[in-house]
């Protein structure tokens, strides 16, 4: 961990409506390292507008929040789709990325989140997809994928024939018990 982070005392808490424009800000700050990477027909700029960040909450996706000395670095966003939580919209500031607090915002989401819980993203996010296998995810066939993001998510063809999911398996837990 980098040492300003490491001094201040950390929250982790539920965004609300007062959160929205630093969500909104932490998301396509971060979501920048996806330009390139993706498919060039799947990336715009920004990457999540202001609607679909507002669609997406309405939809039910709650967000949680990372903050230091008052100010949010991150943000990874809950859903919850009938028997499953997905994961949704987990990114960091830049300058505080690999300083802990993905880890910390993951392990929330897994004390609140149902037995089935899952995260879509990005087949060529390769740094995504280690994070998540890192902390007990295992990826899905690629049949399980189309059914899972068909079922339980609502994205575009394009976007689920360039995507992967990973499903928490609770025997690989590597959070602590609170």
């Amino acid at each position: 961990m980098s040492e300003p982070y490491q001094t201040a005392n950390p929250l982790i808490r539920l965004c609300g409506a007062s959160d929205f424009d630093d969500i909104y800000s932490i998301v396509n700050e971060a979501a920048q390292a996806y330009r390139g990477v993706i498919p060039a027909d799947c990336w715009h700029e920004p990457y999540m507008n202001r609607d679909e960040l507002s669609r997406e909450i309405d939809s039910g996706v709650e967000f949680y929040g990372y903050e230091r000395d008052a100010r949010l670095l991150g943000a990874m966003g809950m859903q919850q789709v009938d028997d499953a939580t997905l994961i949704r919209h987990a990114y960091v500031r830049t300058e505080a990325q690999r300083s802990g607090i993905g880890d910390a915002l993951l392990a929330e989401i897994v004390r609140a989140a149902k037995p089935l819980l899952m995260v879509g993203t990005w087949a060529a996010a390769s740094w995504a997809i280690t994070f998540y296998q890192k902390h007990g995810f295992e990826t899905v066939s690629r049949e399980q994928t189309k059914y899972l993001l068909g079922r339980y998510w609502k994205i575009s063809p394009r976007q689920i024939e360039t995507s992967v999911v990973l499903k928490w398996n609770e025997v690989h837990n590597i959070f602590p018990a609170v």
